[in-house]
């Protein structure tokens, strides 16, 4: 049996874009892809990421916000990165490791009342969730 293919996202402070995907990735990967997530610098954890999580059914309340190492990426297989400060800032990768770039915008900076913030982190949330669907399924087919 191969090794399980191990996936990072990679994000400026891990807080919300990286943690979402972490979740999802988790969620249907499981059993088939290790996934893990990491910043360029660690912000902690957004706890309305937590939220629309939540009430997707998936918990990322145990996740931890950490910077990215060097042993992340040496056991990474494919890299992430969800924003464009990762993208310029991601650390040299070895030629194995196979890097994709989604720009995702951060839905931390969203403004107005909390009832449109979160209207943000749902469709946020929607959008890393077909992301992560689409490039789980075919990275478990590889596998």
């Amino acid at each position: 049996m191969s090794k399980k293919l191990n996936l990072l996202f990679l994000c400026t402070g891990n807080s919300c874009r990286s943690q979402i995907a972490e979740g999802w990735g988790r969620h249907f990967g499981a059993g088939r892809i290790e996934v893990q997530s990491a910043g360029i610098e660690a912000h902690g954890k957004n706890p309305r990421a937590i939220k629309v999580m939540a009430e997707a059914g998936i918990d990322i309340s145990g996740q931890e916000s950490t910077k990215v190492t060097q042993a992340m990426i040496d056991a990474a297989d494919v890299v992430v990165t969800v924003c464009g400060h990762a993208d310029e800032h991601c650390p040299a990768l070895p030629a194995t490791i196979r890097k994709i770039h989604w720009p995702l915008n951060d839905p931390a900076k969203a403004t107005g009342t909390e009832e449109e913030i979160m209207a943000v982190f749902r469709a946020a949330r929607d959008d890393i969730r077909e992301r992560v669907r689409a490039l789980v399924e075919e990275l478990a087919g590889k596998n």
